[in-house]
């Protein structure tokens, strides 16, 4: 019933969810893969400058995400996905022509801005009954679709850079073409307005009343964006992985993560209590990044990935069906993208510290900072009382 109401609302959904998994694909192909490595090998850049690169992207995500929730609720959802989804292919475009800093950082803002419409549409979808498991299927083809463009990407890699950029472009284009085939109505959030100074007031309330949730929003996207500029350089130095080993690692967690995410999110929703799905899962990531720091053998390094991944599993239903409680009816455009402009504070920051932590202490200080974050979390929620996480 929840899978139908989520990816079987008609054609238009089904079409959103093949959107969504390509544009997550190409997102995590060119964030997590071609980022870091074309600006190491290709052009020489330290890691600070990578990570200020990946944070420019989530920058002007972040920073987009409240004027867009506000667009989609007064305008055509297929207007808007199209103008960003064409300014995310002008964004991957222009990396090839990215040989110095500034234009490399440059090239990777001007992606983000393509990236926050689809997912806010997407959220929007999501109803009150089962909202776990709702958010289960919905993080499914997220997590799909953004696992598996690094997974591949790293694999083409080895081949030829030139045949994977050239991937990356294609599949932008084939997003950009899906989005014309959109439905171009206004839905219901048009005919059912409400005056933005009624919408602030009561998202006001519920940004007070969810308050002891804003120090994990931010922490735990600061903990895991910090990874990013230095996993694939982390995994050749320290772990000593080629480029299909890294993949199987990659594949192994990504697969436990999707395999779990929606029986986590059916027994979340059984159970009612969701602080302590949260605190374990908080757990369990923050010692699985503490061990995998140390430079452990490859199938050491499969077992961690399987736990963060189960881990993942765990957390990501529960969180943000517990925030999208907090979103107003009616009003879920600009509620879902006030909220994800909180989590997105922490992936601005996260890059450009974990680049200057390996710059200044080595890769595995930023995993040992990154557990340490993540086990602070699990303690703070462990603290609550049941009223402040449900």
């Amino acid at each position: 019933m929840a899978k139908r109401q989520i990816f079987g609302v008609g054609a238009n959904m089904l079409l959103l969810s093949v959107i969504l998994f390509i544009v997550e694909f190409v997102r995590g192909a060119v964030l997590v893969s071609l980022l870091p490595i074309y600006g190491a090998e290709t052009l020489g850049l330290s890691p600070d400058v990578i990570g200020v690169a990946i944070s420019a992207h989530y920058i002007t995500d972040t920073l987009l995400k409240i004027m867009i929730g506000y667009l989609l609720d007064r305008f055509s959802p297929r207007l808007i996905v199209q103008i960003s989804l064409i300014v995310a292919l002008a964004g991957v475009y222009a990396l090839q022509f990215a040989d110095l800093p500034w234009m490399f950082i440059g090239a990777a803002a001007i992606y983000g801005i393509g990236m926050s419409p689809i997912w806010i549409v997407c959220l929007t979808k999501v109803t009150d009954e089962h909202r776990a498991t709702q958010m289960g299927y919905l993080y499914t083809v997220w997590l799909f679709g953004l696992g598996s463009g690094p997974i591949i990407c790293n694999i083409l890699l080895d081949y030829s850079s030139a045949m994977t950029y050239n991937l990356l472009i294609l599949l932008s284009a084939a997003a950009v073409v899906l989005s014309f085939f959109m439905r171009g109505g206004r839905e219901t959030a048009v005919l059912n307005r409400i005056p933005i100074r009624e919408q602030l007031t009561a998202l006001r309330e519920r940004i007070i009343a969810m308050r002891l949730l804003l120090p994990g929003m931010i922490l735990q996207t600061v903990g895991a964006s910090m990874l990013i500029p230095i996993l694939p350089t982390f995994a050749t130095n320290k772990l000593g992985l080629t480029g299909a080993q890294y993949s199987i690692l990659l594949t192994a967690g990504g697969l436990c993560a999707v395999a779990g995410m929606i029986p986590m999110g059916k027994l979340s929703d059984m159970l009612g209590g969701k602080r302590w799905f949260l605190v374990s899962g908080f757990a369990s990531f923050a010692i699985g990044l503490y061990l995998l720091a140390w430079g452990l053998s490859f199938w050491y390094c499969f077992v961690i990935a399987v736990v963060l991944g189960l881990s993942y599993a765990a957390i990501l239903p529960t969180w943000n069906a517990m925030l999208a409680s907090y979103v107003p009816p009616k009003q879920e455009g600009i509620g879902w993208g006030l909220l994800s402009t909180f989590e997105g504070i922490g992936v601005m920051i996260g890059p450009i510290l974990g680049g200057v932590l390996a710059l200044w202490g080595g890769e595995t200080t930023v995993f040992w900072t990154s557990a340490v974050l993540f086990g602070l979390i699990g303690v703070y929620y462990s603290t609550l009382k049941q009223g402040g996480v449900h």
